[in-house]
């Protein structure tokens, strides 16, 4: 590497709940201070090896592996992986010293962690969920600054010093700032949609890969017949897409992906999904009350951690998946239709967790922390 401007390297990913807000603040980063350089570290299994090619950031690929907690056997790879990585961390940076590692959680932020507190950077980190991972549990302690997506979480990292933690929430991107674009907005969407103005619109969503159980039982309703005023946006997932798109009709948008997503967010009354952090985040930056169903094979359950929160704050329903069904969804639908005062209440408190400038918010804390030039 050639020096030039501060170099800060992001290590994270495994999955884009990882990864994505990493590129948030770097981009946000740059912003704010034109001169710092970017630099991320990721695992070569992980969603990265598709995603940072296509970026502006040069990156590097390691040999990193997850803990492999039931598979004990298997946990030779992740060391044998972490000392690689370390290596080419120390050869990476030979004649450039970063002036800090930011890790945004998964497996592929832990050995950049430690390999930087054993040289003295300092360290960063974000945590999307309410239930903190791994990656942040061991490296609060230490921590120049924790960020966190949902500030529940802070009670669960007491070994962070109390005044490195800053709750400014997951980086998405931000939606219209007022009530008046933000209708402008909603009008256009259904436009764009062909979804009549008086609609009712769900917006169905599970991620890329889709969620099979909530497709399944969204079929169910279908065929049984929707609700009267009820119009579907169905995100089914791309590898699920072939068996739901005969489902297709004036009233049901079935789409493999949302990319971008924000015209299904701005029609949108409504949603019903995972609780993955960053589509908690999106939702309630656009105001959305969400039938959140939990994926139950979440890593440390912190999908019904995220649920919880959020029905806690009045913004969501908590669902487990076991209890999801055409009667389930068609009485909560049918709930939030018939009762208005409900409905705009549970927009308040979705809109209230908000942080949609998140990513600013923590670029600028790093540049303060870090003293970056602007």
């Amino acid at each position: 590497m050639s020096a030039a401007g501060p170099l800060v390297l992001f290590a994270g990913g495994g999955t884009g709940g990882h990864l994505y807000p990493g590129l948030a603040i770097a981009r946000a980063l740059v912003r704010e201070a034109p001169g710092v350089r970017p630099f991320f570290i990721g695992a070569q299994r992980g969603i990265e090896r598709d995603v940072l090619p296509t970026t502006e950031f040069p990156h590097q690929l390691l040999p990193l592996h997850p803990l492999y907690r039931k598979q004990p056997w298997n946990n030779w790879r992740t060391v044998l992986g972490g000392v690689q990585a370390w290596r080419a961390l120390t050869q990476l940076t030979r004649n450039d010293r970063p002036a800090a590692v930011v890790g945004t959680g998964g497996y592929a932020a832990g050995v950049a962690l430690a390999w930087a507190r054993a040289r003295g950077i300092p360290t960063f980190l974000h945590e999307p969920d309410s239930h903190p991972g791994l990656t942040t549990r061991v490296f609060a302690r230490g921590a120049q600054g924790v960020f966190l997506g949902f500030p529940e979480a802070s009670a669960q990292l007491t070994a962070a010093a109390p005044g490195a933690v800053y709750p400014l929430g997951c980086p998405i991107d931000e939606p219209p700032a007022n009530h008046e674009a933000r209708a402008l907005a909603r009008a256009a969407a259904r436009a764009e949609w062909g979804l009549p103005d008086e609609a009712f619109v769900v917006l169905v969503m599970g991620g890329s890969q889709g969620a099979r159980a909530i497709n399944e039982v969204v079929d169910q309703w279908i065929a049984r017949g929707l609700p009267r005023g009820v119009a579907l946006i169905w995100s089914t997932g791309r590898a699920q897409a072939a068996a739901y798109l005969h489902r297709e009709s004036e009233a049901v948008k079935v789409r493999p992906y949302l990319a971008p997503i924000a015209q299904a967010y701005a029609a949108a009354d409504v949603a019903l999904g995972r609780a993955g952090a960053m589509s908690i985040a999106e939702l309630c930056a656009w105001g959305l009350p969400m039938l959140l169903v939990p994926l139950p094979t979440a890593a440390q359950d912190h999908q019904t951690f995220n649920a919880r929160a959020t029905a806690a704050a009045g913004a969501g329903v908590m669902l487990r998946q076991s209890d999801l069904s055409v009667d389930a969804l068609s009485a909560q639908i049918a709930l939030w239709q018939q009762d208005t005062t409900l409905l705009a209440r549970m927009r308040e408190s979705a809109q209230a967790r908000a942080r949609p400038t998140a990513a600013r918010d923590i670029a600028r804390t790093l540049r303060r922390l870090l003293q970056l030039a602007g």
